[in-house]
């Protein structure tokens, strides 16, 4: 279980994970070596599952973000992995959510312009058997990105753990 502390720790590292542990231990006022402790107990219980570097995206070369609504014709647990399956394999796709409503799923893509996302659903998103339609959102800007998460109002179970 977690509590106020590791709470604190998780929070921080999503700030900035590059912040030593002696830095860490000072921002949520422990000793150095129970805060490493504390990370290495996160990390082995899943609730850190890695650490990444944020790329400005368009910066990158990627500055188009579309939103993409995919439904599916069937939902048979063959057709759903299939489709699953397709998706992992395609780098520009993001993210990719199961949803609730009218769309199976949604996912953020990333691409360099509108013809590289034309070619993308052309190539690839077609190209994948079972999809009934696709709907998609262009964003010409953003206005917040966060990488920390809210402060929860309960305790998260521990992972594996059941709520009780």
């Amino acid at each position: 279980m977690m509590d106020a502390v590791d709470l604190r720790i998780v929070r921080e590292l999503q700030a900035d994970g590059r912040l030593t542990n002696q830095e860490l231990a000072d921002r949520v006022r422990l000793s150095p070596s129970p805060c490493l402790r504390r990370v290495r107990r996160l990390e082995e219980c899943g609730v850190i599952s890695g650490y990444t570097a944020l790329v400005d995206q368009a910066v990158f070369g990627l500055p188009v973000t579309v939103f993409v609504r995919i439904r599916l014709e069937r939902h048979t647990p063959a057709s759903v992995g299939e489709f699953e399956e397709h998706i992992r394999r395609i780098e520009h796709v993001q993210d990719c959510y199961l949803m609730s409503g009218g769309s199976d799923y949604l996912l953020r893509v990333v691409v360099e312009d509108l013809q590289a996302y034309e070619r993308l659903v052309r190539t690839r998103i077609h190209a994948i058997p079972g999809i009934a339609s696709i709907e998609s959102d262009f964003a010409y800007g953003g206005i917040k990105q966060s990488t920390v998460f809210p402060q929860p109002q309960t305790q998260p179970p521990a992972r594996g753990q059941a709520k009780g």
